[in-house]
């Protein structure tokens, strides 16, 4: 198994980042590695809820991907389970990895790091590193443009 950290700094309040990591229209804002939209997005974000988000990526591909929220601790924390329930890494069909978001209070905004863990293989990984980074740097962009 392997896995994925991704830090990102963020001039915006860890209030402001965790909206968007907790609501479907958060996650509609900004999930997905291409600079596309997404096409549908659920969350019920509490201990024992669901999430769906479905997203096509830059080669018109349709990808979905869902889960359980395992935790759920405003404005610091959510970790969930994840699943790709079509499309996505072909390593990973019929697995289940965990996703982690932490959101921490800094001088200038929030750090914002994502951890991506029980991978089955190096190319999950890097094909996971790139996905998560283009989302990342989306999210990134939203919220200084809203500055």
């Amino acid at each position: 198994m392997t896995s994925v950290t991704l830090v990102r700094q963020i001039r915006a309040r860890p209030s402001t980042v965790f909206d968007l990591l907790s609501t479907a229209e958060g996650l509609t804002a900004w999930w997905g590695p291409d600079d596309l939209p997404v096409l549908s997005a659920e969350a019920d974000v509490r201990v024992g809820g669901r999430f769906r988000v479905r997203f096509r990526s830059i080669d018109g591909a349709e990808h979905e991907c869902a889960g359980e929220f395992l935790a759920v601790e405003p404005p610091v924390r959510i970790a969930m389970s994840w699943r790709w329930t079509s499309g996505g890494e072909p390593e990973e069909r019929d697995g289940v990895s965990r996703l982690e978001l932490r959101v921490r209070a800094t001088e200038t905004g929030s750090e914002l790091t994502l951890v991506h863990a029980a991978l089955r293989n190096a190319a999950s990984e890097a094909s996971h590193r790139g996905g998560w980074g283009g989302a990342l740097d989306k999210l990134q962009a939203l919220l200084e443009q809203q500055l």
